[in-house]
């Protein structure tokens, strides 16, 4: 899959078209129908050391039509292909939600979705076998409310022709909001020595509200809890084409290193778009279990599930570090977790007087 430029709408369209005469040439040549797909569990993922990312091993699963279930799943993915082609001719766009209701007006009742789930699996599924970025054939998630902070300079295109925004100057608190394809933004001038990956809104808006970004020269970005695919795309074209060390803050407990895992290694569902999406350089500046223990954080107590997770991470490729294990040990250690907030314990202006200034010295970002 290509992970440089984005497709222009014939190229995408016919690269899913070319997937539809796929399974009718196999009707011709008198084969069943089937297509292959890359197993999508972590013990599918494996290092790439050109990429310095995880992506999928060579384990695949076949949808078949030998079976009715298989069967069901090619008619489906024909007929999405069909409705995918259809948008990019008229130049229109669909969120993944809308093409899990639009299933529901085609006129075979075994072609549509009974769950989004399903639909969004198969979207998946299309974007690895026609090699194809869902961006690229006009498929947008839901609003992920991911926002930019910082002193940064960008062209954006958009239906109304192209506009020139600050991230600072021209947005208010709530800075420029991310758009689904980062790809159509261009970045004019910059000004900042670093970006700071925040999990939650509320952090986020007690760093701007601070004057963070100003005082620092810090582009914010907002995660929005498990950051979504344009969010962890622009952080790593912040990184490769304005050479800015990446940092990513959340809470102190194993669901949020695991946002930080997908910032900078990629997630399950999208290994085969970790090259496009991953920044493997990018650095976890906390909530660490040494904050906690160091300065005496209000906390939580470890759920079993929480325990679980921590465990399993400690057997996760992406956390298989002597820092992350040093962490992880400790933190089943002393059985506590803590959230970013925890930090107002010292007062509202700790977080960026002294505990960012500090961590990122140590990390020598600063």
């Amino acid at each position: 899959m290509s992970t440089d430029s984005t497709l222009n709408e014939e190229e995408a369209r016919e690269q899913l078209l070319d997937l539809a005469a796929d399974f009718y040439d196999q009707f011709a040549e008198g084969d069943v129908p089937k297509m292959q797909i890359p197993t999508r569990t972590k013990s599918n993922i494996e290092y790439d050391e050109d990429e310095d990312v995880w992506v999928y091993g060579d384990r695949s699963s076949t949808r078949s039509a030998k079976s009715v279930s298989g069967a069901q799943k090619l008619l489906k993915a024909t007929y999405t292909i069909d409705f995918l082609a259809d948008q990019l001719d008229q130049d229109r766009s669909s969120t993944l939600r809308e093409l899990y209701y639009l299933s529901e007006s085609w006129d075979l009742d075994e072609a549509q979705f009974n769950t989004q789930d399903e639909s969004n699996n198969l979207i998946e599924d299309l974007e690895i076998v026609s090699e194809v970025k869902r961006e690229d054939f006009h498929m947008r998630p839901e609003e992920s409310g991911a926002k930019v902070m910082g002193p940064l300079l960008i062209r954006e295109q958009t239906r109304r022709g192209d506009r020139e925004i600050h991230c600072q100057k021209d947005v208010g608190q709530g800075g420029y909001q991310i758009p689904n394809n980062p790809d159509t933004i261009e970045f004019l001038e910059n000004d900042a020595e670093f970006v700071l990956a925040v999990e939650t809104g509320g952090m986020r808006d007690r760093l701007v509200e601070n004057g963070f970004d100003d005082e620092f020269d810090c582009i914010v970005v907002h995660l929005g809890g498990q950051p979504a695919r344009a969010t962890r795309r622009l952080t790593k074209r912040m990184h490769d084409e304005l050479d800015l060390p990446v940092t990513v803050f959340t809470d102190g407990d194993p669901w949020s290193y695991r946002i930080f895992g997908s910032v900078a290694y990629g997630s399950i569902k999208s290994a085969h778009l970790s090259a496009y999406l991953a920044t493997p350089e990018a650095q976890f500046i906390g909530i660490q279990p040494a904050d906690i223990v160091e300065y005496d954080l209000p906390t939580d107590p470890l759920s079993d599930s929480d325990v679980n997770a921590l465990e399993s991470e400690l057997e996760d490729p992406r956390f298989q570090t002597d820092y992350w294990e040093e962490q992880i040990e400790l933190q089943l250690e002393i059985e506590k977790k803590s959230e970013q907030q925890s930090l107002a314990a010292r007062g509202l202006d700790f977080v960026t007087d002294s505990y960012l200034p500090t961590r990122l010295e140590e990390m020598n970002v600063i």
